[in-house]
């Protein structure tokens, strides 16, 4: 996957690759030579405020993962699981197309229900034996 590509989300939902600005680092642990060497880390940001996509979408990211995004309105992916800069990409773009892609999901309407006469009989026939349990651990009145 090229820096030029754009980020397909689905048929209608595509981020421009313009939009995403990638930035490489150096990543931690272990990996030899390599890891002191090359910046194989990547992280990614893309501005949700300054996007193309549509608003309502928007919305449900910004509600979504509020905690991921700067004061800028920039969400930052970071990966560093691999030791090439270029399946590091792919892995930052991937987590990034799945928290877009969950941001399109709308959430289900909870309809609210009733509990039905069995299970609230049920509840009050418990309550009165705990109700009675509990008198009974009362004083005990001698009978002279």
């Amino acid at each position: 996957m090229a820096a030029t590509e754009d980020l397909k989300i689905n048929d209608d939902i595509s981020v421009p690759y313009w939009e995403l600005v990638e930035t490489f680092v150096r990543a931690s642990g272990p990996g030899g030579q390599n890891v002191n060497k090359v910046a194989t880390a990547v992280q990614l940001r893309w501005n949700v405020d300054a996007s193309s996509i549509p608003a309502a979408i928007k919305a449900r990211f910004r509600q979504r993962w509020k905690t991921r995004i700067t004061k800028e309105g920039d969400v930052i992916v970071e990966a560093s699981e691999h030791r090439s800069q270029a399946r590091n990409r792919e892995a930052a773009r991937d987590r990034l197309k799945g928290m877009i892609r969950k941001a399109t999901q709308k959430k289900k309407r909870r309809i609210p229900t009733r509990p039905g006469r069995g299970a609230i009989e049920r509840r009050i026939k418990a309550k009165k034996e705990h109700a009675e349990k509990k008198a009974l651990r009362g004083k005990v009145e001698r009978g002279e």
